[in-house]
């Protein structure tokens, strides 16, 4: 699927789970998962581009823009440690997010995008 098709979906599924992106919920078999802000936004970058680094900078732009100050280290690994758990995922034998050690995160599951809307062909 393309990136571009991606962007315009707001649905996402992968393993048992499915991510809505407007509505900001992360769902398992069809129920809600507790989980909300930052661990979902995280989650929704990582599946808009599965296979690919998101670094900690796009996370620290997407998440703080502007002239945020905040302890960035500690606030990310928080939020990467509740969507892990959320997800059932460990950090020492990722099966959904892996780490790149000083870089970023890569999405390791294949994820089917819903919702795009049909570009017509010409």
């Amino acid at each position: 699927m393309a990136d571009s098709d991606n962007l315009a979906a707001h649905l996402f599924r992968f393993d048992t789970f499915e991510f809505d992106r407007r509505a900001l919920e992360l769902r398992r078999g069809g129920a809600k998962i507790k989980l909300e802000g930052q661990p979902l936004q995280i989650l929704g970058m990582l599946v808009e581009r599965p296979g690919e680094l998101v670094t900690r900078e796009d996370l620290r732009k997407r998440l703080w823009p502007g002239n945020t100050i905040v302890d960035f280290e500690h606030s990310i690994n928080a939020a990467m440690k509740r969507l892990r758990e959320a997800l059932g995922d460990s950090a020492d034998t990722p099966r959904f997010i892996e780490t790149l050690p000083r870089r970023g995160y890569r999405f390791r599951q294949t994820v089917t995008s819903v919702g795009a809307p049909a570009v017509p062909r010409t």
